[in-house]
């Protein structure tokens, strides 16, 4: 270890395991903990220490003086500047492998549990490319490199179209390419971005909260159907009718294009009017026969053929027969419970949000699900005990919490319900461990598999089985 200029720079630190957020994990010499942001496990590396606590050190990479065998190109310009896809360094088979390993030492180091099988990853056919929603920013203060500072030379215009820089709220990188959607979403995002430039349209400051053009959304189905949602942030008719005409005219993909003027303090498009320039204002989407609507402020999987895998085998591991009542906890739009509706006798879902309710009754309806019954409420007020008398006993319980887990009021009224089965979807491995902890006295873990659904990022989904002991 050498000081510089009141930097710690520690030398020779080989990077041996990934840790959380996918941040690379060394130790050094005298055996403490260093996370090194910028590098892959296996490489060989020199850093410069960030913060440093009493058992670890936080660190950024400064040299790499041996490559991990693991490490790959990035494909993207803007790999390490925008903040997404921080593995695209990093092999896809490497990937799986750490994914993999994280959710089985969480469930056993954190849910304190043995003796139950892990599957093998699920890992996602397409690696780029997968995502159906992508959502851009507007700014007239295009993020500088350092180089561009540093040369004091006149940019001129600053206008961009992209991602906001990580801890950097107000400067958005104007993006020349970007490996999550498929085409045309780039060229539709370029094309837009170049005719405001050549047209004078005014790019949303931030700061200042002027502007005209904020923010863009692009959706996409799996039939090649697009959807194209602009917020601005006052009205300009004349200027709004040539943008939205030249679009239409140029990408014939285009299935409908919305709007909406926002002129508060946030982006938040939910509590927001939005208009139909052109179309219907929604395109559907298909999932082994069933039919959704996705409109601007619809809740969908973003990686809609890994998602289909998901919903798959939540249903295999519910080995349902055709008789059972089904409770769906988190329902969301409904779109598991509709999904596995078809192998039940009945489905119950609870979701807290009124929408994506309203959505999951809508999609019951356009699907022809007659058994299917959603309640609104927050879970661990409305899933209680008058609930629990009044509505059949659940032979399978089903439930995708957010990142947060179950509230413990929820898990303590699964155990009450006491079903046979419970079929536990989670996105984040750690909280799932901590609420399977509560339930390992009356349920046996059997098995689980973890699911990616974001390649060349640290997120991994999981679906565990549980039996009643």
């Amino acid at each position: 270890m050498r000081r510089k200029k009141q930097n710690i720079v520690l030398e020779n630190i080989r990077l041996v395991s990934a840790g959380s957020k996918g941040i690379a994990v060394g130790r050094t010499e005298e055996g403490k903990t260093v996370l090194v942001s910028g590098a892959v496990p296996g490489d060989l590396v020199n850093v410069r220490v960030k913060k440093s606590k009493s058992n670890y050190f936080e660190a950024e990479m400064i040299e790499i003086l041996e490559k991990s065998p693991f490490r790959v190109e990035p494909k993207c310009i803007h790999f390490g500047v925008c903040g997404g896809c921080k593995w695209q360094n990093l092999s896809y088979e490497k990937q799986l492998d750490i994914k993999q390993d994280e959710v089985f030492n969480n469930i056993k180091r954190i849910g304190g549990l043995e003796d139950f099988e892990t599957l093998p990853i699920l890992g996602s056919e397409e690696q780029y490319f997968y995502r159906n929603k992508m959502e851009f920013s507007f700014s007239n203060a295009r993020w500088l490199t350092q180089y561009e500072i540093s040369s004091e030379e006149n940019f001129g215009n600053r206008d961009a179209l992209g991602f906001h820089i990580p801890g950097m709220w107000s400067k958005i990188l104007d993006l020349k390419e970007c490996w999550l959607q498929e085409e045309p979403s780039n060229s539709i995002r370029l094309a837009v971005r170049d005719y405001a430039i050549n047209n004078g349209l005014e790019f949303f400051d931030v700061k200042e909260q002027k502007g005209f053009l904020r923010t863009l959304m692009l959706r996409q189905n799996s039939k090649g159907e697009w959807m194209v949602l602009f917020q601005l942030y006052r009205k300009d008719e004349a200027n709004r009718t040539k943008l939205f005409d030249f679009l239409l005219e140029k990408f014939p993909q285009i299935k409908t294009l919305v709007y909406c003027i926002n002129s508060k303090q946030n982006d938040s498009i939910y509590d927001q009017d939005v208009q139909t320039y052109f179309g219907e204002g929604f395109i559907m989407e298909e999932m082994d026969g069933l039919q959704f609507k996705i409109g601007p402020k619809s809740f969908f999987q973003t990686n809609y053929k890994q998602a289909l895998e998901l919903y798959r085998k939540t249903l295999e591991f519910a080995d349902l027969k055709g008789h059972e009542v089904v409770y769906d906890l988190y329902t969301g739009t409904g779109t598991i419970a509709q999904y596995v509706a078809r192998n039940a006798k009945q489905v119950i879902g609870i979701e807290s949000v009124p929408e994506a309710i309203e959505a999951a009754k809508e999609h019951a309806k356009l699907n022809g699900l007659d058994n299917c019954t959603f309640y609104c409420g927050d879970m661990k007020a409305i899933f209680n005990d008058e609930f629990l008398e009044n509505h059949p006993k659940a032979d399978v319980l089903i439930t995708d919490p957010p990142r947060d887990g179950m509230h413990q009021k929820v898990v303590e009224q699964i155990l009450k319900l006491a079903p046979e089965k419970i079929v536990y979807v989670s996105c984040n491995s750690a909280t799932q461990a901590r609420d399977l902890a509560l339930m390992k006295e009356q349920y046996k873990l059997v098995k689980i598999l973890p699911v990616d659904m974001f390649p060349q990022t640290h997120h991994v989904e999981n679906i565990a089985l549980l039996v009643k002991i």
